[in-house]
C-alpha cells in the first residue's frame, strides 16, 4: 500500500514549477479517445531496473496524443501527460533545457500516488549516448555516474543511473533516464522523484516506457 502524499513545503513548488510551464492538457484525440497501445503492455524489465513493468493504460507520443514525440511509448494508469512549450523566457531556460536536450513532455505522477514526473526530452539527431552525456553533465550535484547499453522496445538504447543531491531535502536522491535515437530525433526519457523511496515506486511506469517504446 503506497504510503499517503506528504507535506512537502518548499519542496513540492519546486518539483511542481516546470508544470507551470506545460501547455496542452491530456485529452489525446478530437473523439476524446486516448491511441492505443499498440506494443505488448507489460513485460519484464531485462537489462533495466530489474522492476516489472506496469501495465499501459494509454499511449504518449503519436500524434493526437497529449504530446507528440519522435518515438511513442505505453503509459502507467493514472500518470497524466501534457506538452511543454516552449518560450524564450529565462524560467523557461533554467528549467526545460538541460544540455543539448529541451524538456517537451511531462507526465505527473501525483494522480497515481507518488510525487514526481516521467519527463520526456528532444535533442537533435545524432548519437544517444552523446546526448544522454551532455545531459547528465549539465545536472548539478550529480554523483555515481553509471551508463549501460539496453533495449527500448526494439531499439538499441543507453540508460544511467545516477543520484543527485537535493539542497532542499539535505538529501542524495536516486534518478535515471535513457535516451534512444530515433529518425525523427533524439529523445532522453528521464526519472527523477522527490526524493529514493519515490523514485522507486515510480520505477513499473519508467519501465514501461522504455519496453513499450516505438519509433515513429
Amino acid at each position: 500500500m503506497r504510503h499517503p502524499i506528504r507535506a512537502l513545503g518548499p519542496a513540492l513548488a519546486v518539483l511542481t514549477a516546470v508544470g507551470a510551464l506545460t501547455g496542452c492538457g491530456t485529452t489525446a484525440k478530437p473523439d476524446g479517445t486516448t491511441p492505443p497501445v499498440t506494443t505488448p503492455t507489460t513485460a519484464a524489465a531485462g537489462a533495466g531496473t530489474g522492476a516489472e513493468a506496469a501495465e499501459a493504460s494509454a499511449a504518449v507520443g503519436a500524434s493526437g496524443s497529449a504530446c507528440e514525440l519522435p518515438v511513442s511509448f505505453g503509459l502507467a494508469a493514472d500518470w497524466k501527460p501534457k506538452a511543454v512549450e516552449a518560450t524564450d523566457d529565462e524560467l523557461f531556460a533554467a528549467l526545460a533545457v538541460q544540455g543539448p536536450a529541451t524538456m517537451t513532455c511531462e507526465i505527473d505522477a501525483k494522480p497515481a500516488g507518488n510525487i514526481g514526473y516521467l519527463r520526456v526530452w528532444t535533442a537533435d539527431r545524432g548519437a544517444a549516448r552523446t546526448a544522454l552525456e551532455g545531459f547528465v553533465k549539465a545536472e548539478e550535484n550529480t554523483s555515481k555516474v553509471s551508463y549501460k547499453e539496453t533495449k527500448a522496445g526494439a531499439l538499441p538504447a543507453v540508460e544511467v543511473t545516477y543520484t543527485v543531491y537535493n539542497k532542499l531535502m539535505e538529501e542524495s536522491k536516486e534518478e535515471r533516464a535513457f535516451a534512444v535515437a530515433a529518425p525523427k530525433g533524439t529523445v532522453i526519457v528521464h526519472l527523477g522523484g522527490l526524493d529514493t523511496e519515490e523514485h522507486r515506486e515510480m520505477l513499473p511506469a519508467y519501465e514501461l516506457a522504455r519496453t513499450s517504446l516505438e519509433a515513429l
